[in-house]
C-alpha cells in the first residue's frame, strides 16, 4: 500500500497532493514527456496540478494537447507558458504558503564553487516556486559581503563558515547576531602548489612559501594552518599567509605572488586548467565532510520577515539537495558555468562536481566526494572551528564554545524544517571528527585548544 509524506496509508490510484482526483489524470495531461520522479513528493505534485490544470486551460482538446507536448517537451511548453502567465507564482500560492513580507531579495554571493545552492536555487527556478524574487549579488570578497549584510544591503548571503560566529560575537565589525540556516557545501576546495614545486611536496620543505587564503579566519585558512602546524611550520612565522579575493588567486600564483594556495574551488581548479598550479591535497583528507560556507541571515531579517525567510530556505534546501545527487552533478555544472553564476568553462566545473579531473601532475584522479552539498547545520563543526580561531588568539578568551555554537548554527530549527521538506536529518547535531588522525571531541573544546604545541595562547 502507498502512503504519503505523513505515512497515512492510500487508496490505490489516489493522489497524495490532497486533490480527490488520480495520480493518473495528472500523468495523462503530460503522458511519456514527464518521468516517475517529476510526481514525487508533495511540492512536485502540487506543481503538476497546477500545470495541468493551466494546459487543460489552454488546449481543450486532449489529442491536440497530447500532440503539443510529445512535438515539444513538457518542459519546453511549461517555459513558453511562464512568459505570458505567472506560472511560479501560482505554484507557490497553490501550496497555501503563508504570505511573504517581501518578494523581493537581494542576496549576496562569491563566485565559488561553495555557493552552489544559492545559485542553483535560481538557475533552477526554485526561488520563483516559493514566490520570491531574488536578485543575486555577485561580490568579489568576504569582508564587503560582512558589511553588506550588516548593513541590510543584502537579506541573505553565502559566507565562510566563521564569519556569522565572529560577527556575532563582535569580532572585526560591529556585533550583529547572525545565522547559519543551513550549510552550502562540505569539502571541495585543495592545497594548489605553483609548478615550478612540484619537487617540493613535502610540507617541511616549504618555509618561507607565501600562501594565498580568501579571509584570515575562513575554514580554508583554518585547515591551511592546521595543515602546516602539523608538519612543523608555524604559519604565522614560518610562511606568509596573504588574502586575497578569490577570483584574483590563479592571477597572483601566475605572477609570482604565490606559491601555494587554499582557496574554494574552482580557483585550485582552474589553476590546473591553465597549467599554473598542481594539486597537493584536497581539504577532505584533512578533514573529510568539513563545511566550508553556509547560508546566512541576521536575526533581523529572520524575526523581520519570517514568512520570506522560510520561502529562501526551502528553496535552498531544495536546491542543496539536487546538487549533492551525483546524478545531477553534470547538470550543475551546465548550469552555472555562464556569465550570470560562476562564469568558468563548463569542463573545470564539471572535474570539480563530479570528481574525476586533472591534479596537475599528469593524472587523473577519481574522488567522487571531492565536493558535496549537505545542508545541516552540525554545531560540532562551528565548535571546531572556534577552537581554531582561539588557538590562533582570533576570538577572544573565556569563549564559551557550545554556545555560541548553538546560538549561532540553527541546527534545531533545521531539523524541524527539512524534516517538514521530507529530507533526513542527523540523530544529534554533536559529533565527534577526525582531522589528520586527530579525533576532536565538542564536549572538551578548550583541553582541544591546549594540546597544540603551536599556537597563539
Amino acid at each position: 500500500m502507498r502512503k504519503d509524506d505523513t505515512g497515512t496509508e492510500l487508496a490505490a490510484g489516489t493522489c497524495p497532493c490532497g486533490c480527490e482526483g488520480s495520480i493518473e489524470e495528472h500523468r495523462r495531461v503530460f503522458g511519456a514527456t514527464m518521468v516517475e520522479d517529476d510526481y514525487s513528493g508533495f511540492e512536485k505534485y502540487s506543481d503538476r496540478i497546477v500545470e495541468t490544470t493551466v494546459l487543460n486551460a489552454l488546449i481543450p482538446n486532449e489529442l491536440h494537447r497530447r500532440a503539443f507536448l510529445r512535438a515539444v517537451g513538457a518542459s519546453t511548453a511549461l517555459a513558453a507558458i511562464a512568459q505570458f502567465f505567472p506560472l511560479a507564482t501560482s505554484k507557490a500560492l497553490a501550496l497555501e504558503t503563508p504570505a511573504l513580507e517581501k518578494t523581493k531579495l537581494n542576496v549576496g554571493y562569491v563566485p565559488i564553487t561553495c555557493t552552489t545552492p544559492l545559485l542553483l536555487a535560481h538557475a533552477m527556478g526554485e526561488y520563483q516556486k516559493e514566490g520570491l524574487d531574488v536578485n543575486l549579488a555577485r561580490t568579489p570578497g568576504w569582508a564587503l559581503v560582512r558589511d553588506k549584510l550588516i548593513n541590510s544591503e543584502f537579506d541573505a548571503t553565502h559566507l565562510v563558515l566563521a564569519l556569522p560566529m565572529t560577527m556575532t560575537l563582535g569580532v572585526g565589525a560591529p556585533a550583529t547576531t547572525t545565522y547559519v540556516p543551513s550549510i552550502q557545501n562540505v569539502n571541495g576546495n585543495a592545497i594548489t602548489l605553483h609548478v615550478k614545486h612540484k619537487d617540493r611536496r613535502n610540507p617541511k620543505d616549504w618555509k618561507g612559501f607565501k600562501f594565498g587564503i580568501p579571509h584570515e579566519q575562513s575554514m580554508h585558512a583554518m585547515l591551511l594552518r592546521y595543515y602546516l602546524a602539523e608538519n612543523g611550520l608555524d604559519p604565522d612565522k614560518d610562511v606568509e599567509l596573504r588574502v586575497y579575493p578569490p577570483a584574483d588567486s590563479v592571477a597572483n600564483m601566475a605572477s609570482g605572488n604565490l606559491d601555494g594556495m587554499l582557496f574554494a574551488e574552482p580557483w585550485g581548479q582552474r589553476a590546473v586548467f591553465e597549467n599554473i598550479g598542481f594539486l597537493h591535497m584536497l581539504t577532505r583528507d584533512i578533514f573529510e565532510d568539513h563545511p566550508c560556507c553556509v547560508l546566512s541571515v541576521t536575526d533581523k531579517f529572520m524575526t523581520g520577515a519570517p514568512n520570506s525567510f522560510g520561502a529562501l530556505y526551502r528553496a535552498v534546501v531544495r536546491a542543496t539537495e539536487f546538487a549533492d545527487k551525483t546524478e545531477n552533478r553534470k547538470r550543475v555544472a551546465e548550469l552555472l558555468a555562464p556569465a550570470a553564476y560562476l562564469n568558468q568553462p563548463q569542463t573545470v566545473l564539471e572535474q570539480v562536481l563530479t570528481g574525476r579531473y586533472a591534479d596537475g601532475l599528469g593524472s587523473v584522479v577519481d574522488v567522487p566526494q571531492r565536493i558535496g552539498f549537505k545542508a545541516f547545520p552540525y554545531q560540532s563543526t562551528a565548535v571546531w572551528l572556534l577552537t581554531q580561531l582561539r588557538r590562533w588568539n582570533m576570538v577572544p578568551a573565556g569563549i564559551d564554545y557550545q554556545a555560541v555554537a548553538k546560538q549561532v548554527f540553527l541546527a534545531t530549527d533545521a531539523t524541524k524544517r527539512m524534516k517538514e521538506m521530507g529530507f533526513a536529518v542527523p540523530a544529534s547535531p554533536m559529533i565527534k571528527h577526525t582531522i589528520l588522525g586527530k579525533v576532536f571531541d565538542p564536549s572538551a573544546p578548550q583541553a582541544y585548544v591546549d594540546s597544540f604545541a603551536i599556537r597563539r595562547t
